[in-house]
């Protein structure tokens, strides 16, 4: 290892031996479940290696912290989803319902998807899923998020290119 790099990885092993027992037993009390607080404890771990920048001694809990909650938001939105979808596949003939390969995949999408809309400003989004989900028009949903319709054009504008610009990365 280099200089630069082997520093990195001392400062992540020191980080790990001093507060990896502290973030699991938080976050195994704040998800209730000792296996999905170790794999979370891990996961956060793994963004401190990717992002190549341990945080200082006075930081380390907090900045711990702030990562774990995110990926404790992250954990329980992909449950909600897979739930949502589980729910929608449920009410369709045995014979329409998608193999576990493709649900994975329909599932992975729709996290993209969900990802893409929580980064869209709260009318953007409103609008753009009033529009493909409810099938409303414009002039319905300006009305109904009391603005102008050419605000709507701009807004679903918006929202279709953000969808457009995740797909080309």
């Amino acid at each position: 290892m280099l200089g630069p790099e082997l520093e990195l990885h001392r400062q992540i092993e020191v980080l790990y031996n001093d507060h990896h027992g502290w973030l699991q037993g938080w976050l195994r009390r704040k998800l209730g479940n000792a296996c999905d607080a170790a794999d979370l404890a891990h996961d956060t771990y793994l963004r401190i290696i990717s992002r190549g920048r341990a945080p200082g001694p006075a930081e380390s809990r907090q900045h711990l912290a702030q990562i774990a909650n995110g990926l404790v938001v992250d954990l329980f939105r992909r449950r909600h989803i897979e739930a949502a979808y589980a729910d929608a596949i449920a009410a369709q003939p045995e014979a329409a319902v998608p193999t576990p390969e493709t649900r994975a995949l329909i599932v992975e999408a729709l996290l993209e998807i969900d990802a893409i809309l929580a980064s869209l400003p709260a009318k953007v989004r409103a609008a753009f899923l009033l529009c493909k989900l409810e099938g409303m028009g414009y002039a319905d949903i300006a009305a109904r998020l009391g603005v102008s319709i050419s605000s709507v054009e701009k807004y679903i504008a918006r929202a279709l290119l953000a969808c457009c610009m995740a797909q080309c990365a």
